[in-house]
């Protein structure tokens, strides 16, 4: 089985449902036949690097609300967090743009690093408040995970892997892909936002059971009709019923 996540770093419930399919997984009995693979996505593309504000502030001017308000509705979210293990420290996150993130991630995931890029950067954004958007940052993340450092400063100079991000990008344009994360199982079911680990265990087993406990082929032999075939036993005429 294959499941596509479509996720960006600096989204919570990305974290959040990140973690809760994987205790799903952990209690799904083929998990060792499945493949997660990480896709792009920008929640804000036009982000800055640095918006000199806190993710209070920026919360409250986004949806126009006050930043009481949207101090208490981080809190509520961090409680989700809390409730699976994952630590959020929203007075002190950094938020900032994601696409160069997202460019170490394509290079991580070409070296077989793909699943360990995508905790690292969230742990970073969310638990350690650091600033993911910074070179130096970005670099020293990678090397933390076994990418090569030398191999990710010259990327990070350049545009490499871009296309890479903006290929995932217009994939989830093309397949409806309104808000993340978004997952896509064996690239025909899908699933939105950050599902109940149950709600994750229940698609698992419904798609392991349509994908693996159907026959290869459909027989559409019409009805009435003789059928004449050949066996190790020999060859012979089906009758009609």
């Amino acid at each position: 089985m294959k499941i596509e996540v479509w996720s960006d770093f600096v989204c919570p419930f990305c974290y959040i449902g990140k973690r809760r399919l994987e205790m799903a997984l952990e209690k799904f009995s083929h998990n060792d036949e499945v493949t997660v693979e990480y896709k792009s996505y920008e929640l804000d593309p036009n982000a800055e690097m640095n918006p000199g504000k806190n993710i209070h502030e920026l919360l409250a001017g986004k949806y126009g609300m006050s930043v009481e308000k949207a101090k208490n509705s981080n809190e509520e979210l961090g409680k989700q967090a809390a409730d699976i293990g994952l630590t959020y420290n929203f007075d002190t996150m950094q938020h900032t743009n994601t696409f160069d993130a997202h460019r170490v991630a394509k290079y991580a995931d070409e070296n077989g690093k793909g699943k360990e890029i995508t905790e690292r950067l969230l742990k970073a954004y969310f638990t350690e408040s650091k600033l993911i958007s910074d070179h130096a940052t970005l670099i020293e993340l990678a090397g933390e995970v076994g990418l090569d450092k030398d191999e990710v400063t010259k990327l990070l100079k350049v545009d490499d892997y871009a296309i890479h991000v903006r290929a995932d990008e217009e994939q989830a344009r093309q397949i409806g892909v309104q808000g993340v994360p978004f997952f896509v199982f064996n690239e025909k079911y899908a699933v939105s936002g950050a599902q109940p680990p149950e709600a994750f265990s229940e698609v698992l087993e419904k798609v392991w059971e349509e994908e693996n406990d159907k026959p290869v082929l459909e027989t559409l032999n019409p009805t009435k009709s003789k059928t004449t075939y050949c066996t190790d036993e020999g060859c012979e005429e089906e009758k009609e019923e």
